[in-house]
């Protein structure tokens, strides 16, 4: 009996951890399709960087129901969002829109995972109380990632629009600002 309650708290530590870093793996797995010249698999990247949000949603819902909150799994939470819907989005975002820019493109993508970084930092050196300051960086990758999907439909349709660049670009800023900005908005 008590090795088995031990094996269940055990197990408990481990599955809310475990589902942050599978929100990882998916965010660094969409990173690499992308590279991949089947142009299909860029489709799937953008469906593993929102499969990643369904993880990220859950992993500290598992926390709490477990009762295994840390700072441990904050900070983890922290990196591996960083990743997922810091840098996966605008890789893709990239790949889709700015490379062809050359440089420009690079710099194009510099702001999202910047301003990305910086709300996760700032949220993780001030006491949460269900109400976050700024735009969540799992909001904004996932809003990002539906865009993508969108400029690959329109790519593998009609071909990208020079209006799909330009309103992407204007997108990518507009979420960079929202991210750092001090809007407050309510934990649901």
């Amino acid at each position: 009996m008590i090795k088995r309650t031990k094996a269940k708290a055990k197990l408990a530590r481990i599955i809310p951890n475990a589902l942050t870093l599978i929100n990882l793996c998916l965010g660094l797995f969409a990173m690499l399709l992308v590279f991949d010249p089947d142009k299909s698999r860029w489709f799937i990247a953008c469906l593993l960087v929102l499969i990643a949000a369904v993880m990220d949603r859950f992993d500290g819902k598992a926390a709490r129901l477990f009762g295994t909150t840390s700072d441990l799994g904050r900070e983890l939470d922290s990196l591996c969002d960083l990743v997922s819907f810091g840098v996966a989005p605008i890789v893709i975002t990239w790949k889709l829109c700015f490379s062809a820019f050359g440089i420009p493109g690079y710099l194009l993508c510099l702001a999202f995972p910047m301003a990305g970084a910086y709300r996760l930092a700032r949220f993780n050196v001030t006491t949460f109380q269900n109400i976050y300051m700024g735009m969540p960086i799992t909001i904004a990758g996932s809003f990002l990632t539906l865009l993508n999907l969108y400029n690959w439909y329109s790519l593998n349709g009609s071909g990208l629009a020079v209006l799909n660049t330009a309103i992407t670009i204007a997108v990518v800023h507009a979420l960079s600002f929202l991210m750092v900005c001090t809007v407050k908005i309510r934990k649901m």
